[in-house]
């Protein structure tokens, strides 16, 4: 699994350990990712053994899995957000002045931020309403199902923040791959 990158770290020192503590948190938030997909591809694999081998089926197993998708899906957002490889509409970006990059991307980050508030607010309410409910399957409290909306939406508004500060401190958070440019074929060495 690849490691979060770190953006190249500013002059001063309060941005650069804010980096480097969220580059930390980046990295543990993917690797928690990767570990829940690998543990919903074998619980799904155990469903369908039970299931098709066995002829006997998991009470626990879908509802676990789902949970498990929840936070990988949730998490690894969130690390999208600080890596730049969340979706955005930069056709603009194409058309208008460089100069106006920062400024696009921070009203972009904005934006990220009022939607994941919302993540946030609206998920607490929902695990406030489930934890009296059970699930069944599980034996654990309802609202459970929903604490990866809101840890999503937490990391989700600690990264744009993090974006924000570091842009408008001098740091190019907004590389793009998709703007490199492409090296030239002819200058690829040949195989023999």
């Amino acid at each position: 699994m690849a490691q979060s990158k770190t953006p190249e770290l500013p002059a001063h020192e309060g941005l650069a350990r804010l980096a480097r503590t969220f580059s930390a948190l980046s990295t543990l938030a993917l690797w928690l990712a990767g570990i829940g997909l690998v543990a919903m591809t074998f619980i799904v694999s155990w469903q369908v053994f039970t299931r098709f081998v066995l002829n006997w089926s998991n009470a626990w197993t879908e509802p676990a899995a789902v949970l498990l998708m929840s936070w990988f899906i949730f998490l690894g957002a969130a690390v999208g957000i600080r890596e730049n490889y969340h979706l955005g509409f930069d056709v603009l970006l194409y058309v208008l002045p460089k100069s106006s990059k920062r400024v696009l991307r921070s009203i972009s980050d904005v934006v990220v931020i009022a939607f994941a508030i919302g993540m946030v607010w609206y998920g607490l309410q929902l695990v406030a309403l489930g934890w009296p409910a059970r699930l069944p399957s599980l034996g654990i409290p309802e609202g459970v199902k929903y604490l990866p909306i809101v840890a999503g939406g937490a990391l989700i508004i600690l990264f744009s923040i993090e974006r924000l500060l570091l842009r408008w401190s001098g740091v190019d958070v907004d590389a793009d791959i998709n703007l490199e440019a492409v090296p030239d074929l002819a200058d690829a060495p040949k195989e023999v």
